[in-house]
């Protein structure tokens, strides 16, 4: 029985998001996906079943599992991100399901953040439409690396196999506009569970896999930047007490590359170079460290270093500017004022900032570029952005988490956008 947890620790951890137009059943997929793979507890499929009869419906509404605000089930759509959890024998799983209209694609940008993975649902009555065009343009935009189209509500077309091929077509001639490392394209039922977790019997004319089996699957190892470290100092941790009254440690995580005991370190934006003394952690030291892991770094020297500060390594150094080409998605009700300062938090720095310039507003239906002199609500564009002090920072699709930024307003204290670099 002890040897469980240990297991578990050791299977990896797949992030995917799913994104389509409203009413394509993402919500069902989930519910579909996390009963199916018995992740769901006895009350929680009781609460599901009252609900439904409620309804005056058959059966069991699995979207329901994902559905959670009020206004959501009384609309029967989807607003917020809902973020759920599950576990296979081959890997741990969390899922953001994500708004379909186009006015809540800020909550999609937000979702879809850290994802390893998009799930883009299309309704086979319906064909690609304009929404599914658009979360496929921001989940590349995002740099998803992965891509899985699961054309949905097969059971209502006959289960017709002509039906699948057009859609898979017709997607894969956009897809190949974009850069997506790969793309997969599964017919399904979510209602029924065709190919969501068992293959069932009306789809025998598809020899592929099932979503949760090409989910637990792909490959997603090489997906983590590991070969340029980059340690945004959280804390500088200098205990009060008589055993420790002379331990300095630099508390964080390891956001990509390793490092190891005895390495060579930069400290930045100062350049000054120590190297590693301890890698220490809350069970035990370790002789080396790599992302994601959380660790305390003891250094040789005694630097100056304070929180915001990054430690690199010499032969992989970060671009260290003030001044940075970044795409944004504004994600305020107020209108971007080019005028205004705002917060900029990048790691764990927070300095004051303000736009440049806007360069171009993205049509993500057709991918073109547009001229822009403001920003609203859900708008995506490219933009200069200039801060009062130095950011560490590297292109987003090189290294997702020194490529990312949000903006806060410093009178409201409110996130307005979320900002890409490079």
């Amino acid at each position: 029985m002890a040897a469980a947890p240990i297991l578990l620790q050791e299977l990896d951890l797949l992030r995917f998001t799913t994104a389509g137009s409203v009413d394509d059943g993402k919500s069902t997929l989930i519910g579909r996906l996390l009963y199916d793979s018995q992740a769901i507890f006895e009350d929680q499929l009781s609460a599901i079943r009252n609900t439904t009869r409620r309804r005056g419906m058959a059966g069991m509404d699995l979207s329901l599992l994902t559905d959670g605000l009020v206004a959501e089930r009384e609309q029967g759509i989807t607003i917020d991100v809902a973020y759920r959890y599950f576990t296979t024998p081959r890997r741990k799983f969390i899922i953001a399901d994500t708004p379909g209209h186009e006015q809540y694609t800020r909550n999609m940008v937000t979702g879809a953040s850290t994802a390893n993975l998009a799930v883009v649902l299309v309704d086979a009555r319906k064909g690609l439409l304009t929404q599914s065009r658009r979360h496929t343009a921001i989940a590349n935009l995002l740099g998803i690396p992965h891509l899985l189209v699961a054309v949905n509500k097969m059971d209502l077309v006959g289960y017709d196999q002509q039906v699948f091929e057009n859609i898979r077509r017709e997607f894969a001639e956009f897809a190949a506009r974009l850069d997506f490392s790969t793309v997969d394209t599964i017919p399904i039922s979510a209602l029924n569970g065709d190919m969501v977790v068992e293959r069932g019997d009306r789809l025998s004319w598809y020899s592929g896999p099932t979503l949760l089996e090409r989910l637990e699957t792909i490959e997603i190892d090489h997906d983590l930047n590991l070969s340029d470290l980059r340690f945004p100092v959280q804390w500088v941790c200098r205990p009060q007490t008589d055993e420790y009254h002379d331990f300095r440690g630099y508390a964080g995580r390891i956001e990509s590359g390793a490092v190891a005991v005895g390495e060579e370190i930069v400290a930045l934006p100062s350049g000054q170079r120590s190297r590693i003394a301890r890698i220490v952690t809350l069970d035990c030291d370790l002789p080396l460290a790599r992302a994601p892991q959380s660790a305390t770094l003891v250094l040789q020297d005694d630097l100056d270093i304070s929180r915001g500060d990054m430690l690199v390594k010499a032969d992989s150094l970060p671009r260290t500017q003030k001044d940075w080409e970044a795409t944004v998605c504004w994600l305020s009700e107020q209108p971007m004022d080019p005028r205004r300062k705002y917060w900029v938090k990048h790691t764990t720095r927070t300095v004051k900032g303000l736009f440049t310039g806007i360069r171009h507003r993205l049509d993500v239906n057709t991918l073109a570029e547009q001229p822009a002199t403001g920003l609203a609500m859900n708008d995506i564009a490219r933009v200069g952005l200039k801060v009062q002090q130095p950011l560490m920072g590297d292109d987003y699709r090189r290294n997702r988490a020194t490529g990312c930024f949000i903006v806060i307003d410093e009178a409201t204290n409110n996130t307005v956008a979320a900002g890409l670099l490079g």
